[in-house]
């Protein structure tokens, strides 16, 4: 993940969470079902975002008002969201790179790091979860 407010994605932030599925649903809305540390405990949230006039566009009602756009898939391998949130008058903008594998090669994590780039956001600005999923590597 990466965000230009590290504070919303590293340990207790607000946006950090562990993805365990992504489901596109026959009105061409998305469903995520995610994990999130709450107060020492795991809890698994279920979220909607909602189709838009625009292809891979989506809206959702999370911490805020927020847009999320569907930056690049391959749909066996990989998906990269961007997400701009709106609360209380912030903006914050996070990329999330989600792969079908445990461990994406550095040749997806070298792609991620050019789109970050293009949002305005560096290697400064990204923190690998592969290995910090504490909710989601006891459910496996």
């Amino acid at each position: 993940m990466a965000s230009d407010d590290m504070r919303r994605i590293e340990e207790d932030g607000d946006l950090r969470v562990f993805i365990s599925s992504i489901q596109s649903l026959d009105n061409g809305n998305l469903r995520f079902q995610f994990y999130l540390p709450l107060l020492g405990q795991c809890e698994k949230v279920t979220i909607v975002c909602e189709k838009t006039g625009r292809s891979g566009e989506y809206t959702i009602s999370y911490k805020g008002d927020n847009k999320v756009l569907l930056s690049e898939t391959d749909y066996d391998l990989y998906v990269t969201f961007y997400l701009h949130n709106v609360s209380n008058g912030t903006e914050t903008r996070v990329l999330a790179l989600y792969g079908r594998v445990p461990e994406l090669s550095s040749s997806f994590q070298k792609r991620f790091l050019k789109i970050c780039k293009k949002y305005g956001l560096g290697p400064e600005n990204i923190i690998n979860l592969s290995n910090q999923d504490a909710c989601f590597a006891g459910k496996r």
